[in-house]
């Protein structure tokens, strides 16, 4: 249990310090790209969730809910960036 409870706060640690590298230019090509791999988080927090038990339990619902949140927002996000190239209709191009 210690283990795991390191290696999710080193994951925390070491999320927050590349997010905050990376240009403001690069965030919306990086946040479509990373829902493929938070879909593989929330599997993986659905499995802690649902063989855990007591404080594995809370983590595992934790982490669903926050997975769930990147997963929408990166694709509100993607969906906002392709609306940018749309061209209007009655629009000459």
């Amino acid at each position: 249990m210690e283990l795991l409870l390191f290696i999710l706060v080193l994951a925390m640690i070491l999320g927050v310090e590349l997010i905050s590298k990376v240009p403001s230019q690069l965030h919306t090509p990086l946040m479509s790209g990373s829902n493929a791999i938070s879909g593989i988080t929330v599997v993986a927090a659905l499995l802690s969730a649902g063989t855990g038990s007591g404080l594995g339990e809370i983590f595992g619902l934790l982490a669903v809910v926050l997975a769930m949140i990147n997963v929408v927002g990166g694709y509100v996000v993607t969906d906002r960036m392709l609306s940018m190239f749309k061209s209007k209709s009655g629009k000459k191009q």
